[in-house]
């Protein structure tokens, strides 16, 4: 068997703010593959490239299929919206389900456990739909630190440390 590389990105969409798309280090999972149309024809879309969600492994971040402490940093990035319709957001992004505290619980303890004691989570979240705070008391630990960027609906980077066993 293939050793798995020490990063995972368990909800990679068209992996946009990796540096390297297709750095080895990296195991790129998400729920869907596809190649969506962006060019729409409308004035905001004209020439925008299509957006390929193109994982490693198709797999649902709520049922990871790898081994218990199987990656160093884990990198969480889910839909941020319930009803986005038929926009590039819907598109790029995917929804997030109605019953977002148990998908969040699931997530999160996935995450967790795949995580080895000692390994670092990096959750990204927009105030979209759900409020932040509303989201990590569903986390099985609390976060360390995180950073706000942008203002009204902000996106969140969140660090988690896995406690060591």
């Amino acid at each position: 068997m293939t050793p798995l590389p020490d990063v995972l990105d368990a909800c990679c969409g068209s992996r946009m703010f990796w540096f390297n798309r297709e750095d080895p280090r990296v195991l790129y999972c998400d729920v869907r593959r596809e190649t969506l149309t962006i060019d729409v024809g409308t004035p905001g879309t004209v020439g925008r490239k299509p957006a390929v969600i193109a994982p490693d492994l198709l797999a649902d971040v709520t049922r990871l299929p790898m081994p218990d402490a199987s990656f160093w940093h884990v990198i969480f990035d889910p839909p941020h919206v319930f009803n986005p319709g038929n926009s590039n957001i819907a598109k790029r992004y995917g929804k997030l389900p109605q019953e977002w505290r148990l998908f969040f619980e699931s997530a999160f303890a996935e995450c967790f456990r795949v995580l080895k004691p000692g390994g670092t989570l990096i959750f990204k979240w927009a105030d979209v739909s759900v409020k932040l705070a509303d989201v990590l008391p569903l986390a099985p630990h609390p976060p360390l630190y995180g950073h706000r960027t942008g203002k009204k609906a902000g996106t969140h980077w969140v660090a988690f440390l896995k406690p060591p066993q």
